[in-house]
């Protein structure tokens, strides 16, 4: 069937494409040298969950779950490392808007 190779290769480029989307957060966050806007909770509760799903994406047979899994753990780990990073730089409030 064609049709099924055109579809399991375009899931497969787009497993590959998906996570770099993670870069331009990484860059602006970077540029700003603030992560102020970006929740905390939301990045490690993010990166939580798929680091408990990595095993079933390395476990599983299909080709494109298994390279979503890896190459968008490596590119959200970079988004919390910058994000962390970035917290722990803030600059204090002395209560000066």
């Amino acid at each position: 069937m064609p049709a099924t190779d055109a579809i399991d290769k375009l899931g497969f480029f787009m497993a590959i494409m998906l996570p770099f989307w993670n870069i331009p957060l990484i860059v602006r966050v970077m540029k700003r040298r603030s992560s102020d806007d970006i929740s905390m909770a939301w990045a490690l509760g993010v990166w939580g969950c798929m680091v408990l799903m990595a095993p079933s994406g390395l476990r599983s047979h299909d080709i494109v779950w298994r390279t979503y899994n890896i190459i968008n753990l490596v590119f959200f780990t970079g988004v919390v490392a910058v994000v962390l990073y970035f917290k722990r730089k803030r600059i204090p409030n002395d209560g000066r808007k």
